[in-house]
Order: structure tokens, then sequence, then C-alpha cells
């Protein structure tokens, strides 16, 4: 009987302190959010999610909003241009795995080479003409 409720009596402290216990621990060593201080109320960050909410007192009722959250946004525009760099890279492999144009041959060097000396002779000729 002794030992019966010295056995109930320990577990009646355990299921007692435990409350006690948790109000000492710091309010930001184990809990989920944070608050900090602002001229209109208060801002509430989510420490799991990273979400951050803006809270006003109306007559004594929290009442809090989420703000908008940039990070996620910039995290999707991250991911937009993630993707969009895969797409280039992969039409970029495209065009520089492609055959490459081949030089011209002898004959297409020589005959634009014709050509030109030819047009160099004529343009001479009226040079030499206009001045002489």
């Amino acid at each position: 009987m002794v030992q019966r409720f010295a056995v109930v009596s320990a577990a009646v402290l355990c299921v007692l302190a435990s409350p006690l216990a948790a109000q000492d621990a710091p309010a930001t060593e184990n809990g989920r959010y944070t608050m900090t201080q602002t001229p209109n109320g208060f801002m509430r960050l989510d420490t799991r999610t990273g979400a951050v909410s803006l809270c006003t007192l109306d007559k004594g009722v929290a009442q809090c909003r989420s703000t908008p959250d940039e990070r996620a946004a910039l995290e999707a525009e991250i991911a937009r241009l993630a993707k969009e760099n895969t797409e280039l890279k992969g039409k970029s492999a495209g065009i520089a795995s492609s055959k490459p144009s081949e030089l011209p041959s002898d004959h297409e060097v020589d005959r634009a080479i014709g050509f030109m000396e030819k047009f160099m002779r004529r343009m001479m000729r009226v040079m030499r003409e206009e001045n002489g």
C-alpha cells in the first residue's frame, strides 16, 4: 500500500511538474513562433516555415494577417530562370553539335578572287582615266 502510494505520488508529481517546467523554459527555446514588437502591434515569425504575419490588437483580440511572402516569389523566379537556363543550354548544345558549314572549295576561292581582281582592275582604270 505504501509502495502504491509512493508510485502514484511520483506519477502525479511528474504530471504536475511538466507544465511548470515548460513555463520556466525561455519562449524562444522550443517555440514555433517568435514575436517582435512593431509600432502597430507585433510581427510573428513561424520558425518552421519562415512565414511572417503582422498582428494587431483590436479590442483586446489579436488579429494576424500574413504578409506578402517575398521569399516565395523569389524562389518561384529562381525556379523559372533555372528552367529557362536549362532549356537554353539544351538549344545551344543542339546548335553547337550541328555540322559546321564546310569551307569553300579551291575552285570557289579562285573564282571569288578572280571577281575581286576584275573589280580592282576596272576601278584602277576608272581612276587613271579621271586623273589623266
